[in-house]
């Protein structure tokens, strides 16, 4: 069964427009809402690892347990094959240690999982090549997370390992039990995979997934001469839970089934489709646990 519902500081962040809460005022927002935890982005303007030291954090995980918000994911941005056309710089180090100190994070906060991404392809280097760098940074960073007992947990965001096939592939290329995937719906879903089957192949395997709902919007481009328009790539537009295309039940359905028993985050991390005020948020964070509820009744009594 479905573990904890978490709330994704990059919801109020700003980063898209919206409302921006400040760390210490978004933790009581999530509180007030009724989750049982949070996903803090480490990066600014809440947890950077520049801001946060041993004794910041400790404040912090005070008030998460004064908060009875126990459960914790910290949320890294990370790309292994960023810069490649600049091989003196030593990258992948750089993001190496960053993921040191966001294990450092995740010690202070009792977390148990960090959240990586890959790498988005670059131009230049061959796949292989930029495969094999980001499955020896992951496995670097794994090992290194070890001794700390966190989790690695590698999100199907960016290019590498973003189809499901290829995620498993890439855990199993790493090869470290404390990296495991934090497979998600959003990709797997714009590219018309079964997600029922996707997520029977990650369930027991998957600590935690993150979850938000989008319709797809048609576009066009005009071409004079023609007086006509091409179709163009659809774009995502945030909606409510259970408002989009992602089929949530097939997928939550499948994660369960095969063994999921992880936490659940909510993000609002792109324009949402009725604006981004603080109701609108709060509005669509109460939908999310709403839906969550109903799946969990559903499996009751199914």
């Amino acid at each position: 069964m479905i573990g904890p519902a978490l709330l994704h500081s990059v919801s109020y962040s700003g980063s898209w427009g919206q409302a921006f809460l400040p760390l210490d005022v978004f933790v009581e927002k999530a509180a007030v809402l009724g989750f049982q935890g949070v996903m803090l982005g480490a990066k600014r303007p809440h947890l950077s690892p520049l801001d946060y030291s041993d004794a910041a954090l400790a404040k912090l995980r005070s008030r998460l347990d004064s908060l009875k918000l126990p459960a914790v994911v910290i949320a890294g941005y990370t790309n292994f094959t960023a810069d490649l056309e600049h091989g003196e710089i030593p990258t992948r180090e750089i993001q190496i240690q960053h993921v040191d100190q966001l294990v450092r994070l995740a010690r202070g906060l009792g977390a148990r999982v960090v959240r990586v991404f890959t790498g988005y392809e670059h131009p230049g280097a061959s796949f292989g090549a930029q495969w094999n760098m980001t499955v020896a940074a992951l496995k670097e960073c794994a090992r290194r997370a070890a001794d700390s007992n966190v989790i690695i947990g590698v999100q199907n965001h960016h290019d590498l390992g973003v189809g499901y096939e290829s995620m498993l592939d890439l855990i199993r290329g790493v090869g470290e039990p404390n990296c495991q995937p934090l497979f998600d719906a959003w990709a797997p879903a714009l590219h018309d995979a079964d997600l029922a089957a996707a997520a029977r192949a990650f369930g027991s395997m998957t600590p935690h997934t993150t979850i938000a709902d989008y319709q797809l919007r048609p576009r066009y481009r005009y071409h004079p001469q023609l007086v006509n328009y091409s179709r163009e790539l659809p774009c995502t537009q945030a909606v409510p839970m259970g408002e989009g295309f992602i089929d949530y039940r097939a997928f939550l359905g499948g994660l369960t089934d095969s063994g999921f028993s992880g936490s659940v985050a909510y993000e609002m991390c792109s324009p949402l489709l009725h604006g981004g005020d603080v109701d609108t948020l709060d509005r669509y964070a109460r939908k999310f646990l709403e839906y969550i509820e109903s799946f969990k009744d559903s499996r009751r009594t199914s």
